[in-house]
């Protein structure tokens, strides 16, 4: 009796939880207010108007690092669609240390948005997206909804084609 009334409440736990989940499709995308590596300051808001990319990742995460590459590519397919503002990526690394997030970027020549609190999984943003595993992305409109999550390699490519070709 005592098993089967704690499997239930354990069901009806993670139910609720799942309902209470914010990151969905449809719903605005919270604010991401974090610094530069340079220490400039930057908010998710200011790039009103664009299809963006949120791409939560850090530098101890074998897949998110193997990824890097093939965001590059991606960045530098739509750098008409970036110059015209039409679209950006933003990279939120959760790592904690400094000069590692900082070589990543030089190594893979990252030239998109960078952004850390530098907290880890402590990170305040990584709370409100509710992130429990990396790597990690969303897409937002021009109005801060999101449309799309976790997508990656093909799915992401034929995703922004799509969606990209619109403009």
């Amino acid at each position: 009796m005592k098993t089967n009334f704690t499997i239930l409440f354990l069901i009806f736990f993670s139910g609720f939880t799942f309902a209470q989940n914010k990151i969905e499709t449809g719903k605005k995308a919270p604010e991401i207010t974090m610094s530069k590596p340079d220490g400039t300051p930057f908010s998710l808001s200011s790039l009103k108007g664009k299809l963006v990319l949120i791409d939560f990742w850090a530098t101890w995460c074998a897949p998110c690092v193997g990824e890097q590459p093939e965001l590059k590519k991606l960045y530098d397919a739509y750098s008409e669609q970036v110059k015209a503002n039409q679209f950006e990526i933003v990279g939120v690394s959760l790592d904690k240390n400094k000069e590692s997030w900082q070589k990543a970027i030089e190594r893979f020549n990252i030239n998109w948005i960078q952004v850390s609190d530098l907290k880890f999984w402590k990170s305040p943003v990584a709370k409100a997206y509710e992130i429990d595993e990396l790597p990690f992305n969303v897409i937002i409109n021009g109005e801060g909804t999101i449309i799309a999550k976790n997508l990656h390699e093909k799915e992401l490519e034929e995703f922004l084609r799509k969606n990209l070709s619109k403009h």
